[in-house]
């Protein structure tokens, strides 16, 4: 689906670009499309930012859960 919606925006984009070589595209429509992507690309790495603190949380606690742990298993083998 990934690709269908790619080859979709790329085609948009061909279209968009014979349009502004025609002098048919308004660059106030343009400038509103590229913060509009802009808008949504902040978003994006904000979220992503996020989600990858979380992640590296849990990774630190469960490396410190794993340690403790690997203390009692050596105690029993000894």
């Amino acid at each position: 689906m990934m690709d269908f919606l790619k080859k979709a925006m790329d085609w948009a984009l061909e279209k968009e670009a014979e349009a502004a070589k025609g002098c048919h595209a308004d660059p106030k429509d343009i400038e509103k499309q590229i913060k509009m992507i802009e808008e949504k690309r902040e978003a994006l790495k904000k979220r992503y930012e996020e989600e990858d603190a979380q992640f590296a949380h849990i990774l630190t606690k469960l490396k410190l859960i794993k340690a403790e742990s690997m203390k009692c298993h050596n105690k029993t083998e000894a």
